[in-house]
């Protein structure tokens, strides 16, 4: 894990760094300088945090409806400790999403919220989480919460694709990639980016993806630690 934890921070510096200091030219001679897109020019540099973060915030709901399935299969609780603590960084890294999408927005948009399709997406899975939480604090009967904690992390898994990949595209907006947009999906999607820019995405994608399994594995270890305690001392 120590691997892993190194690993996730030696490349989330690199995008970090060289996401912001690279220069974006009109006229790039080499690798040391982005090309300029159309519509985005500097707010480009964007791309290469927003949606890793938003990558992980997916990874990380569906890693929690995974073992929301598997409790409901195995009534192991550590399959409860684990899709809690999936969900718990899922909320996290999606509301650092929503941060960096209405940064995003303020400088492109004039505003940091305009209800675009995407941020409202973003803000309903906000919505469904918060009360899969609040579902949980309300309930004190071990079983009763780990099992219906469960089923709700099912269907709000369900929902997870379709509020940030098919929701997005199938309405119109401003965010790129919206319905009617005229360049098509955007420069992720199809991939509009040059090659020095494109490896720095991935390499943001695998960092935080990185970064999410070492505070799983973090996080899973303390709720183990404090589910031990309360057994021990009720």
């Amino acid at each position: 894990m120590k691997a892993v934890k190194f690993g996730s921070v030696i490349l989330i510096t690199f995008v970090l760094i060289s996401g912001l200091a690279i220069p974006i030219s009109s006229n790039p001679q080499g690798w040391l300088e982005f090309p300029n897109i159309p519509g985005l020019e500097e707010k480009a540099r964007n791309i290469l945090y927003h949606v890793p973060i938003a990558w992980t915030t997916v990874v990380a709901f569906l890693v929690g409806t995974f073992y929301g399935f598997r409790y409901l299969k195995t009534k192991n609780i550590d399959d409860d400790i684990k899709s809690v603590s999936a969900a718990g960084l899922g909320f996290m890294f999606c509301l650092l999403a929503t941060i960096t999408g209405a940064i995003w927005a303020k400088f492109n948009w004039g505003s940091f919220w305009n209800w675009d399709p995407r941020e409202t997406s973003i803000f309903v899975l906000l919505l469904i989480y918060g009360a899969y939480f609040a579902l949980r604090s309300a309930l004190e009967t071990e079983e009763k919460r780990a099992s219906l904690s469960a089923v709700y992390s099912i269907i709000a898994g369900i929902t997870v694709p379709f509020f940030i990949f098919v929701m997005p595209r199938i309405m119109s907006g401003l965010h790129p990639g919206a319905k009617g947009d005229p360049d098509g999906s955007g420069p992720v999607v199809q991939l509009k980016m040059s090659p020095n820019m494109l490896v720095i995405f991935l390499l943001g994608l695998v960092g935080f993806t990185l970064f999410f399994i070492w505070l799983f594995n973090l996080r899973v270890r303390l709720a183990r630690l404090e589910y031990q305690r309360s057994v021990q001392h009720p």
